[in-house]
Formats: C-alpha cells, structure tokens, sequence
C-alpha cells in the first residue's frame, strides 16, 4: 500500500520542487483578467507582506489559536480554489475538471497519513495557488507584482536566517482540523515539507508570466524554476531549512537581466512615458518569441515580503 511507503529525503524534496516549477507553468493567460478589470490596482501586491506580517504577529500574540485558524482557512479556501484552476484558470482548464477536486479531497482525507493523501493534499494545494496565481495577476499592475516576488523572497530569507519562521511553522504543520480532516495549511510529502506560500509564489510568478510574456515563455521559466530549485535542493547537505522562495525569485531575476541587445528588453510598468496603461504591459514584437529581460524596477523600491520554509526532518 502506498501509506506504508515512507520515500526518502532526497526523493521527497525533489518531487516537491518538481511540482513547484509545475506551478509556474500552470497559470492560464487572460482566464480573469475581463472580468476583474475594474479591481485592477497597485495595491493588491501588498498581499504577500500583509500576509507574513499578519502570520508572525499572530503566532506571537496566540500561537496555537492562529494556527488553528489558518488549518480551518486552509480547509475551507483551498478545494474551491483548486476547483477553480482545474475549471477555468489553468492552461487545459476544463468545466468538468473542476470535479476533480472532490475525489482529491476525498483521497486527501481517506489517507491522510499515505503518499497518496499526501499526494491528493499537494495536488490541491498546487493548483489553489495556480488559481490565486491567475487572480491576483489579473488584478495587479506587472511591475509591481515583480517587485513583490522578489521582496517576498528576500523577506522569506532573512526570517529563516533569523529563526523567525521556524517555530510558527512547526506550530502550523503540527495543526489539524478535527474529524481527521486533511491538513492543506502546508505541503507534506514523503519525508519532505514545504510551506504553502512557497506554492503561493510559484503561482504569482505563473501568473505574471501568462499575462505579460504568452505560454512558451511561461513553459521555459517553469523549467528554469525546476531546475533552481533542485539545484538550490543541494543545500540540505549543509543546512535542514532553506527558503523555498529563492528559486523562483531567482527565476525572475534571470528573466529581468536576460535580454538580447541593449534596447530589445520588455519593460512592465503602469503606464510608461505617459502611454496608455490599458497597453503599456503589452510585449513588445521583438520579444513577443522569446524570454527577455522585462523589469525595470523604476518606482519605489520592493517592500518586505514573505515565504515559507522547506524543511528537513531531524536526526
């Protein structure tokens, strides 16, 4: 049986950071953005810092009562999410798919303890970040959805070299719902964890990428994401905790420095040089093929932001 299955580390890891570059390519362009146009505004990037100030704050004002609350959130927030993304807001969305949510859910319950739960929970977990990947791009201006990954990341990294996100986290992943409910607050699989916002990034960076850069480019920085991340997997020969934010930061950064001549980058920004802002995030048709450099920080710097920890289990 696949609940007596306990896989290793090393294997655990990799699947997770498999399934986080999976994120990224999943995202669908234009699924909600008609619709949420009039939401459209700057502001929505605030959602990464207000959520890991919120979290730290609450853990340190009732530690045990936040992260019950944040496991019932988790429960109630993620299915419709992933039903959502499997209906509408992923690439190969279909309205029957959306279905699907109820057998994963129902296998993420009968075997919450088994790989296969543990896989049904992170195939929910996945696609409810897909789904606020493809909301919250749709809503937010592009530069400053770019600015809040990497400030996200760069939050995310300095909590855990200051043993900041630890303890909550542990205090999270060891909350459960009653009933013997699936637990969707964190990604558990095999041996191996990682936090939700370590999707949730995965998916904005999806998102922007649909939106702004079409579904090949999409594709290729998904395979980038993948590719840090197991690379950045390495680590844990010399630490037990990392980040899990930093590879797709870096996959971001990589697209901002890449370019192919000295005037060929495509900038994103809210309206630059005074041109209309409803086509100011448009390629342009020397980059309309490839992936290009395509951020130019030129408003106020990133803000602190947050992530989540991949962990290692002791001994």
């Amino acid at each position: 049986m696949l609940g007596a299955v306990k896989l290793p580390f090393w294997l655990s890891i990799a699947a997770l950071s498999l399934v986080q570059g999976g994120v990224v390519a999943l995202p669908a362009a234009g699924a909600a953005s008609g619709r949420l146009r009039f939401l459209r505004a700057r502001q929505w990037a605030l959602i990464p810092p207000l959520s890991v100030v919120g979290f730290v704050l609450a853990a340190r004002a009732a530690e045990r009562a936040s992260a019950q609350t944040l496991t019932y959130l988790a429960l109630v927030a993620v299915p419709p999410l992933a039903a959502a993304a499997l209906g509408t807001l992923a690439a190969g969305a279909r309205p029957a798919l959306a279905l699907l949510a109820i057998p994963l859910f129902a296998l993420a319950w009968a075997d919450r303890a088994g790989l296969a739960g543990e896989g049904a929970a992170l195939i929910l977990s996945a696609m409810s970040c897909v789904a606020l990947g493809a909301l919250i791009a749709a809503v937010t201006p592009a530069r400053w959805l770019g600015a809040g990954i990497i400030a996200m990341a760069a939050a995310d990294t300095a909590l855990v070299v200051a043993d900041q996100l630890q303890r909550p986290n542990r205090v999270l992943q060891a909350a459960h719902p009653a009933a013997g409910l699936p637990r969707l607050q964190s990604v558990v699989f095999g041996s191996a964890g990682m936090g939700y916002g370590d999707l949730f990034i995965a998916g904005l960076l999806g998102g922007l990428l649909a939106a702004r850069l079409g579904r090949a480019p999409q594709v290729r920085a998904a395979l980038l994401a993948a590719a840090l991340a197991l690379a950045f997997d390495l680590l844990f020969f010399f630490v037990d905790e990392l980040p899990a934010t930093v590879p797709v930061a870096l996959t971001l950064i990589a697209l901002s420095v890449h370019r192919s001549g000295p005037r060929r980058s495509l900038e994103l920004s809210d309206g630059a040089r005074g041109g209309d802002p409803r086509t100011a995030c448009a390629p342009r048709a020397a980059d309309s093929g490839g992936v290009r450099g395509f951020l130019f920080f030129r408003g106020p710097r990133p803000f602190a932001l947050r992530g989540r920890v991949a962990r290692r289990p002791p001994g």
